[in-house]
């Protein structure tokens, strides 16, 4: 009955090369995933909007360091501001809900713009002022359908 433990210890203890060669495998499985996860952000999409809570917690925030002061621990602040959003009715979240439904909807339009604007090769060209981009496109738009239509 000893064998196998024998043959269990053996295995344990793999060669020096074979760890090596290991330890390379995961350095670039490593590098490939950081890779793709640093190129998939594109620092010119624009900021998803915050929801409803985060909006209560920016204004709880504030409140919270001038009725604590002496409190300035970061999970303190959360857990308060958790509790008290739980407690809250419906009707005192709606007003944060509006805003953030609000938020939500410029986000989508300006997301929209931002997929349009991406040419094939997934590079965003970025308008020097975005005012005057949007208004001469709509502008040219409307005299090729002016042309169309005559």
């Amino acid at each position: 009955m000893r064998g196998p433990r024998v043959v269990a210890i053996a295995q344990k203890k793999p060669d020096a090369e074979i760890m090596k060669k290991r330890k390379a495998e995961n350095k670039t499985t490593k590098e490939k995933a950081s890779k793709k996860t640093a190129s998939r952000k594109d620092s010119d999409a624009p900021k998803r909007a915050p929801t409803a809570f985060f909006l209560f917690m920016e204004d709880f925030r504030k409140s919270f360091k001038e009725n604590c002061a002496d409190n300035k621990s970061v999970s303190a602040v959360g857990k308060a501001g958790g509790e008290k959003w739980k407690s809250m009715s419906e009707a005192e979240k709606a007003a944060y809900i509006k805003i953030a439904d609000k938020r939500k909807a410029e986000y989508q339009e300006a997301f929209e713009a931002y997929k349009k604007k991406l040419n094939g090769d997934g590079v965003y060209e970025k308008p020097e002022n975005s005012e005057k981009s949007e208004k001469s496109t709509t502008e040219v738009h409307d005299d090729d359908d002016q042309e169309a239509s005559s």
